[in-house]
């Protein structure tokens, strides 16, 4: 097991792209991180610079004391988990978990008992002298950790491993690799553009855009205080809500309806206000921290139904109880603790609401 710093690393491909701009990160010693972002953020680029199959342009990426910028990726003690498998088709279950030991003459005695080891962690012992044609996808999956685990390397490294299986067993996927990181305790850096599998994997996330870091932290951390409009739209289903607003003093003017705060904010003139979806709720009369909700359509969930709609033409959507009552036209709350602002000009987080217990009251005509 071993740290991993990358420091301000970048790929820049011929022709003067960018996929990579100078990425700094520090991974503790047995820590899970979760790279994650759309398609083309550069994530993957990233993960394949620290594993040694693309070159770095500038920078520089340790894995424990050691500098590997040069190192062939045989040698940089780590193991891929990749989305295809990658297993040899013609060897069973056996043979793939311990082709690599073999590769480095491990002995026999100590390979029979890592795969032996690994087979009952992922339990696969029935399927030892099984074929991959003869697995199903997610015992496939298993198959390529166990063959990772086997070589007890210093990092993990997952490159989008379970965006090939169905949702019920990606479900299942993710507890059996978090489980099994957690007991090894091995470095894992993973990459995925599944944010709902990024928050239920990481110690800490990292939100890639356009080659750069939006935002690290822990999960509920980016996502109760996303540090841009692009890690608020991007975290959490459904995205949280982003309407243009005017604030001047402790009055915020969204289109044509007006919310009373309870305290200057520090951000004033033109704002984007964002809101969880979940944060809001049906009022049933108007008041001073209400809007006037149109209802559009209704999605059923089951436990929860995400109710859609517009404020003066900018969509809105609330996450509401299954059995309340609903009206095509309503007034739906703020929370004045739950209200998130934004730069229009950057998107970047700007200062939230005092606290209501320093909040001092609105006078009239502020």
């Amino acid at each position: 097991m071993a740290e991993i710093l990358i420091d301000t690393v970048s790929k820049i491909y011929t022709g003067g792209t960018r996929a990579v701009s100078d990425v700094s990160l520090s991974i503790a010693d047995g820590e899970f991180i979760v790279l994650v972002g759309p398609s083309g953020c550069g994530k993957s680029t990233l993960l394949r610079m620290v594993a040694g199959l693309e070159d770095i342009s500038a920078g520089e990426v340790r894995i424990g004391a050691r500098r590997v910028n040069e190192v062939d990726p045989a040698d940089r003690d780590i193991a891929m988990v990749f989305q295809n498998y990658a297993l040899y088709p013609h060897m069973s279950v056996r043979e793939n978990m311990a082709y690599g030991l073999k590769n480095r003459r491990t002995p026999a005695a100590e390979i029979e008992a890592r795969v032996a080891e690994a087979a009952r962690m992922l339990e696969l012992g029935p399927y030892l002298d099984r074929k991959p044609r003869a697995l199903s996808g997610g015992q496939r999956q298993r198959v390529a950790m166990g063959r990772a685990v086997v070589r007890q390397p210093a990092a993990f490294l997952f490159d989008e491993p379970l965006s090939n299986l169905d949702a019920k067993l990606r479900v299942t996927m993710r507890g059996e690799i978090r489980r099994l990181q957690k007991r090894l305790g091995t470095t894992s850096l993973y990459v995925t553009h599944d944010q709902l599998e990024a928050m239920t994997l990481a110690d800490r996330l990292v939100v890639l855009n356009g080659g750069r870091i939006e935002q690290v932290g822990a999960p509920l951390e980016v996502y109760h205080r996303p540090a841009s409009t692009f890690v608020a739209s991007f975290i959490g289903a459904p995205a949280m809500n982003l309407l243009d607003a005017e604030i001047h003093g402790g009055q915020m003017r969204i289109g044509g309806a007006q919310v009373d705060l309870p305290a200057p904010p520090a951000a004033q003139g033109v704002v984007t206000l964002g809101l969880r979806a979940e944060d809001l709720r049906i009022a049933a009369v108007p008041g001073p921290m209400t809007l006037p909700f149109h209802l559009d359509f209704i999605e059923e969930l089951g436990a929860q139904r995400l109710v859609h709609g517009h404020v003066d033409g900018q969509l809105l959507t609330l996450a509401l109880p299954p059995a309340l009552a609903l009206a095509t036209h309503m007034n739906v709350t703020l929370a004045a603790d739950h209200l998130h602002f934004f730069d229009t000009a950057t998107g970047r987080r700007l200062p939230d609401l005092a606290p209501m217990s320093q909040a001092q009251p609105v006078r009239a005509g502020a």
